[in-house]
This record gives structure tokens, C-alpha cells and sequence, in this order.
């Protein structure tokens, strides 16, 4: 199969990764290729029919010039310190660099044991992988940086969790899957060279405008601060909650990685948790922001010594007057996180209400329609999307009138104070509509929709529920004629009141 692999981080040294190749499985048949992706990463010589092909995907054989390896990492896991971690179920196969010379990671998930696997079979189940290709496809629709899925497979093997199920693997493409737990890694061994190779290794790759500053490293981490507040500014204003938003999970390319237990709102509330495993809604959809400056504070810890701005020397200690120095400097570019997640928050949620403009008073105004939201039960994705047509208020209305306590009285007194704050616009009703329509979309993967289809995968061997859904999900923002389902909350008994992670 023709990939032209140039594999930077294979280039670094060893103990960054453990060389793996992929584990064959025994009869592997391709669910979904994704055409179009493809060809944005000019893999025009991929024939997907292919037994070459398939054989790729599945991790029967390794392309030429693949170099096959799982990269090394440590991570906060729910607050607690894991030192050893690593790609447990991935197998990074190389690199590509696209037409645009943007560089990407091309992974398999679910491709078997490595040496990080824990003792876990490294393996995926079908459903993860199902999943992840839905919601990340769809995220990428929806505008939010993410990975990508480019193939899935199911293996023809069953994998044990809590009961036998079909086997699957993704493959999926990401601009880097270094992560904050990959610096912490080396910090935790005291490896001082190697975060200062990783820290050089990203800024090359991710962040070049950080080279030409004073202090380059510290250039770094302002823009990863930055890219991670856009990132959860957008997660946030979707009604999108990642779930397990470990150091471990949290890229330094600023793309929304490791979909698990992730899922879409319907009834909005700012303490919904779907995660099976987060006990202590410590990953709540209300909590995230936070949560992501807490991520930015481990990976600080680990780049302080950068900051005095001189060559590594591991025998020498930095002086009290430094290390105070290069703390404060941590903690002015923290302090402003919240800042900049507050703005981009703002202009994310404008645009959602069809604002333009910045006026004092627009985040009261938003958060007033958040609460009366939680107190109605009114479904996060519709609310917004009614708003934005300007025929169908009453549709909008009516998601406040459907809970025991509803207070439909208080979305009409707000909808009112909405209407005089866009009298201050300058745009005119049919252009703050057309604002609110690229932003507010009509479908998303919902969770009973994307447990249709792993249901109907895993027990009937049936991917049309699957394919529908991906479809429909292709254009997010546009009503589809006969598609008005998809658009839909859950019937009561149809509510998916946890997901789960694929391990």
C-alpha cells in the first residue's frame, strides 16, 4: 500500500517508545473508510477494497516505511499519579505529511498487547470503535480540533470484558498524540534532557512561532495554555463532555483525544457525568474548564526548569532567586487561562445567540439561559437550534414546558431580554439567524442513537445502523428531509444513562 511514511519521532531516542509491531488477527473485514479524509491527507494510493489495504488497517502487515512503535507516558488518572502508563492498545505505525505540510500521526487502536499494556490484552472492543469513529467524525464536522478517524475494522476475534464481544480496531490520525503525561514521564524520572528534547520536538512541530522569542519554552506553554482553552471553550459550548480528561488525555497539539466514555448532553445540566468510572463527577461538564487548568498546572511543573532560559545542567540546581522567578512566571500565564477560557467561552456562546457584537451583560445574559435550561430539563442541542429559527420559536418554547417544575414563564421573560440585546446589534433578524445556524447544530451523535448502532453491530453483525447515523452526521447543520429522528432526544426508556470505557 503506498504511504509515504517520514517518521520523526522514531527518530528520537529509544526510551521515548518501545519498538512494537501490531499483533495479526484472524479474519479482518473493513466496517468504514473514510474517503474524504483521505484524500485531504493525500493518500491518493489507497485502495480500500484492497486485501493490501485491509491487511494495513488491521495490523496483519506493516506498510514500507512504517516503523511501528507505542510511545511512553505517565498521567494523572482521576487525580492520582500513574508513572508508567504508555500506548496500551495503540501502536503508532508512522507519520505522513499531508498536501497542506501539515504532519500527522497514523495509529491503530486495538492492534494488540505492547509492552505498556498493563497486563491488558490490548485489544478494542467493536463498540469503542464504533463510537470513537462517530463522534470524532463528527466533532471534525462540528469545527472542534480533534482526531480523526480514517478506517475501522472489525478482527473477526471476540475480546473479554464483561462477557465475550466482537473485536475492532480504529485507525485514526491525530497532528500529535504527545501529551502533558508524555513530559511528565520523563519528569517523574528526574530526565531533564529528555523534556527538553520533547519540549524542542513540539515546538518544531506544533508551535514554530515560540523560536523566535526570548524564552521559547515558555512561548510553548502560553500557546499550549491557549490552545487548550479554545479547545474547552468549544467542548463547552456543544454540551460535549470528554469524561476522563486525564494528564494522560490531554493533547499538546490542542485536538480532543482518547474518545471513551464521551458523550452529548441532551437535558442539559452543568454537573451531567456519563462516565461509568467518574465516580466523584470529577469530569463533569460544568467542571471541565477547570479541570484543564489543573492539566496545564502538571504540565507547568514539568517545563519549570526551561524556564530560567540556560542549558540543561543536571548537576547544577537553579538558585532560590530562579526558581522563584520561573515560578511566577508559571503562575501569570496560568492565572490568565481562565481569562482567555472566559473569552473564547464568551464568543463561542454570542454566536450561539446570534451576537456579533460585545456588549456588557452578555454573560449574565447567557448563563441566565443556561440555568433556566437546568431548571426545565430542556434539551442543550435543540434549545440552541429552535433559537436560531426564526419561525419556530414556539418549537423553542415548548423544551421548557416538559419538566415537573418548568418555568416556561422564565424562558419568556428571558427571550424577551434576548430580543432588546439584539435590537443593539447592527445586524438585522435574517443575519443574526444565518450567525446562529453555523454555529447551533441541528444533529449530534447522540448516545441512544450511537447505542443503536453498537447494538446492532455487536449483536446482529449489522452496520446499517451505523452507517445511517454517520451519514446523517456528515452535515450536522443542515436539516435533512426524512432525517428528522436523528434530530431527536431519547424516549424515556431509549435514555443512556452511562457509557464506558473501552477498556
Amino acid at each position: 500500500m503506498k504511504i509515504q511514511f517520514d517518521n520523526s519521532y522514531a527518530r528520537l531516542p529509544e526510551d521515548f517508545y518501545s519498538k512494537t509491531n501490531p499483533s495479526p488477527v484472524k479474519s479482518p473485514e473493513l466496517i468504514k473508510f473514510n474517503t474524504e479524509l483521505a484524500k485531504e491527507l493525500g493518500l491518493t494510493g489507497v485502495n480500500p477494497d484492497s486485501l493490501e489495504a485491509l491487511n494495513v488497517f488491521s495490523g496483519n502487515d506493516i506498510a514500507e516505511g512504517s516503523e511501528p512503535i507505542s510511545m511512553a507516558y505517565a498521567g494523572h488518572q482521576f487525580g492520582g499519579f500513574s508513572p508508567r502508563l504508555g500506548d496500551g492498545r495503540a501502536v503508532l505505525l508512522g507519520e505522513i505529511v499531508a498536501p497542506n505540510n501539515t504532519r500527522y500521526d497514523f495509529q491503530l487502536k486495538g492492534s494488540g498487547h505492547t509492552p505498556w499494556s498493563r497486563g491488558g490484552d490490548g485489544r478494542s472492543a467493536l463498540g469503542p470503535v464504533l463510537r470513537e469513529y462517530l463522534v470524532s467524525e463528527a466533532m471534525a464536522k462540528l469545527g472542534v480540533p480533534t482526531t480523526r478517524a480514517l478506517a475501522a475494522v472489525t478482527t473477526g476475534e471476540e475480546v473479554a470484558r464483561n462477557t465475550l464481544v466482537p473485536g475492532g480496531i480504529l485507525t485514526r490520525i491525530a497532528k500529535g498524540f504527545v501529551r502533558v503525561g508524555t513530559f511528565q514521564y520523563f519528569s517523574s524520572q528526574g530526565n531533564q534532557e529528555a523534556i527538553k528534547r520533547l519540549a524542542d520536538y513540539e515546538i518544531d512541530r506544533h508551535y514554530p512561532d515560540a523560536k523566535n522569542t526570548d524564552n521559547p519554552y515558555i512561548a510553548f506553554f502560553k500557546l499550549v495554555v491557549d490552545a487548550q482553552a479554545k479547545l474547552i471553550a468549544k467542548w463547552m459550548s456543544l454540551g460535549f463532555i470528554h469524561g476522563v480528561m486525564n494528564t494522560d488525555n490531554m493533547s499538546i497539539a490542542g485536538e480532543t483525544i482518547d474518545y471513551g466514555p464521551c458523550a452529548f448532553m441532551d437535558e442539559f445540566s452543568h454537573s451531567r457525568v456519563y462516565s461509568s468510572i467518574d465516580h466523584q463527577a470529577r469530569y463533569a461538564y460544568g467542571n471541565q474548564p477547570k479541570i484543564g487548568q489543573w492539566n496545564l498546572v502538571r504540565l507547568a511543573e514539568t517545563l519549570l526548569p526551561l524556564f530560567i532560559g540556560k542549558e540543561i545542567d543536571e548537576t547544577r540546581e537553579a538558585t532560590d532567586d530562579e526558581a522563584q522567578a520561573v515560578v511566577k512566571i508559571a503562575e501569570d500565564i496560568l492565572s490568565n487561562y481562565s481569562e482567555l477560557y472566559h473569552q473564547y467561552w464568551l464568543e463561542n456562546m454570542r454566536k450561539k445567540l446570534g451576537l456579533s457584537e460585545s456588549h456588557e451583560g452578555d454573560a449574565e445574559l447567557i448563563n441566565d439561559l443556561l440555568n433556566i435550561m437546568e431548571s426545565n430539563q430542556a434539551d442543550f442541542t435543540l434549545t440552541f437550534y429552535y433559537l436560531s429559527q426564526v419561525d419556530q420559536s414556539e418549537q423553542a418554547r415548548a423544551l421548557f414546558s416538559q419538566a415537573d417544575s418548568s418555568d416556561s414563564a422564565g424562558f419568556d421573560e428571558w427571550v424577551v431580554k434576548w430580543q432588546e440585546r439584539l435590537k443593539e446589534e447592527s445586524s438585522n433578524e435574517e443575519k443574526y439567524s444565518a450567525i446562529m445556524q453555523t454555529v447551533n447544530p441541528v444533529y449530534i451523535p447522540r448516545n441512544h442513537q450511537i447505542e443503536a448502532a453498537i447494538r446492532a453491530a455487536e449483536d446482529n453483525n449489522d452496520f446499517s445502523v451505523f452507517h445511517a447515523l454517520h451519514e446523517v452526521l456528515e452535515n450536522p447543520f443542515e436539516l435533512q428531509t426524512g432525517k428528522e429522528a436523528y434530530m431527536l432526544p431519547p424516549e424515556p426508556e431509549e435514555v443512556v444513562h452511562q457509557t464506558f470505557c473501552g477498556t
